[in-house]
């Protein structure tokens, strides 16, 4: 397995420890919870993939000597 694998399962882990903290009562509109667990959705995955991929080219970016 490489390491990007790796660091999308940490990533995803990080992601939903930080998403847990945001009050998604306060953000959307009443008695529009299918809406809003599909935006919660594809808000996690988005924030996977940028993080992973920020991680990824600033570790094989950095060059050893």
């Amino acid at each position: 397995m490489s390491g990007k694998f790796f660091l999308y399962i940490f990533v995803t882990m990080l992601v939903i420890w930080a998403m847990d903290s945001i009050n998604i009562n306060g953000i959307f509109k009443k008695n529009r919870v299918l809406q809003a667990r599909i935006f919660y959705f594809l808000l996690g995955i988005s924030m996977i993939y940028l993080v992973t991929s920020f991680l990824w080219d600033l570790f094989t970016s950095i060059r050893i000597g």
